[in-house]
């Protein structure tokens, strides 16, 4: 397949959605010789913060020199996005050759009963991460679990070590109701011996999370265990961040804006210090200047100056409550709000966070299967009627937008990575 062909190819298998185990993804990467057990990874699982974290550990290893595999989900604009060797994408070519041999050994899988049932788009790609990695000869990959952990496709790795950021009531028709549920399942990438670094602070999950670890003899670190081990400055423009850890101090400013960046940092900064300890030396110095130098797309991204334009792709409770403070904090308001969100959201909450900040909500939507209509988000947070704006089409949207700002004005692309991704598409 060339790269039309191969997108064309993706776009039939996402109509799959989502399936649990992990036996398609061991059975596909078995028929290639199990690429995936020839390097060690670390696993980044979580709620919210686990892509900024892999982005900090990509580049603070990048930094030393390693050549790192990083897989990472979604993308924004083209599927390659999800598999880099440190700051490059793989190419249209590698990628297209890779699924192209995945599909002829998947059919052969399927006509000899190997497998029964085609394989998800999560899981494709993730074998086709995998299977770049070590054509690569990475040093180490760095994948970010997809939703769950248990059975996520990407936990047939071995990990040198795991990381648990945030736990938040997210995709509870497959994971679980309560917190402590949907952080059993997260906890399922935690293996016998193997470090578990964990960032959540909600006392049931916490507690899940370190029971899981307990019963596995694996060392638990828990990142804001020790009282005033994490504080925060608020400057004129920026947070600073001071984090003691069990052996070192740290004193930082990332480059990703928001309190809650301050705190995936310090999740990536132990992260590292058990990968400094089980896997390969690392330099404090390098570390903090990995935190200092990430870049990572639709992240209260800065996208224009005049007027201000965020991108942030915020698609729960947690994620809104983090741009909030952000913006109440640093930015004025009222600002133009664009939101489009996924329709199994806790709509109402997440617009009780955002839509208070904004004089003008303007309604959009992007073309996924799962993503709510401007008129289903209007209904499930109708008393903030008075400010909305219905555009279904998101590039007419973002420029209604325009219309809507002075100069001095703020405008900010939220509710889904998927939106920042329309967005972003119109000028790649």
């Amino acid at each position: 397949m060339n790269y039309q062909e191969s997108l064309r190819y993706l776009e039939k298998i996402q109509n799959l959605g989502i399936k649990f185990g992990l036996k398609n993804v061991q059975a596909i990467l078995n028929a290639f010789d199990n690429p995936h057990r020839r390097y060690p990874a670390v696993l980044v699982a979580g709620s919210n913060g686990k892509g900024s974290v892999c982005a900090y550990l990509n580049r603070l290893l990048t930094l030393h020199d390693f050549r790192v595999g990083l897989f990472t989900s979604p993308h924004l604009v083209r599927p390659e996005e999800r598999i880099r060797i440190g700051e490059n994408l793989i190419s249209a070519r590698s990628f297209s050759r890779i699924l192209t041999n995945l599909k002829k050994t998947i059919e052969v899988l399927i006509d000899s009963r190997i497998l029964r049932s085609p394989p998800t788009y999560f899981e494709l790609l993730t074998c086709l991460g995998l299977i770049y990695f070590d054509e690569q000869r990475v040093d180490i990959a760095v994948l970010e679990v997809g939703m769950g952990g248990r059975f996520d496709a990407t936990n047939v790795t071995i990990p040198v070590v795991t990381a648990v950021t945030t736990i938040s009531a997210e995709h509870q028709k497959f994971l679980g109701e309560t917190l402590e549920q949907i952080a059993s399942e997260k906890a399922g990438i935690i293996k016998k011996g193997i470090p578990v670094v964990c960032g959540v602070k909600k006392r049931g999950a916490y507690l899940t999370i370190k029971s899981s670890a307990e019963e596995l003899a694996a060392s638990f670190h828990g990142v804001f265990d020790r009282k005033g081990a994490f504080s925060v400055e608020m400057g004129k423009n920026r947070y600073s961040f001071h984090y003691l850890s069990e052996n070192d101090t740290y004193d930082y400013v990332p480059s990703l804006p928001g309190r809650h960046q301050g705190e995936n940092a310090a999740v990536a900064i132990v992260v590292a210090e058990k990968l400094s300890q089980r896997w390969r030396k690392l330099e404090k110095k390098k570390v903090i200047q990995g935190i200092q130098s990430t870049r990572w797309d639709g992240r209260l991204e800065v996208f224009s100056h005049r007027p201000l334009v965020l991108l942030d792709g915020a698609h729960n409770e947690e994620g809104a409550k983090a741009v909030r403070d952000y913006i109440r904090h640093f930015l004025p308001t009222p600002l133009i709000l664009v939101f489009a969100v996924m329709k199994d959201k806790k709509i109402e909450r997440i617009a009780d966070i955002l839509f208070p900040l904004a004089k003008t909500v303007i309604l959009t939507r992007f073309p996924f299967y799962k993503g709510a209509s401007p008129e289903e988000i209007k209904a499930r947070a109708s008393q903030y009627e008075d400010q909305m704006l219905l555009e279904p089409d998101p590039k007419k949207a973002y420029k209604l937008a325009f219309k809507q700002a002075s100069p001095q004005e703020v405008i900010l692309v939220t509710g889904s990575l998927y939106l920042v991704g329309e967005i972003k598409k119109f000028y790649a």
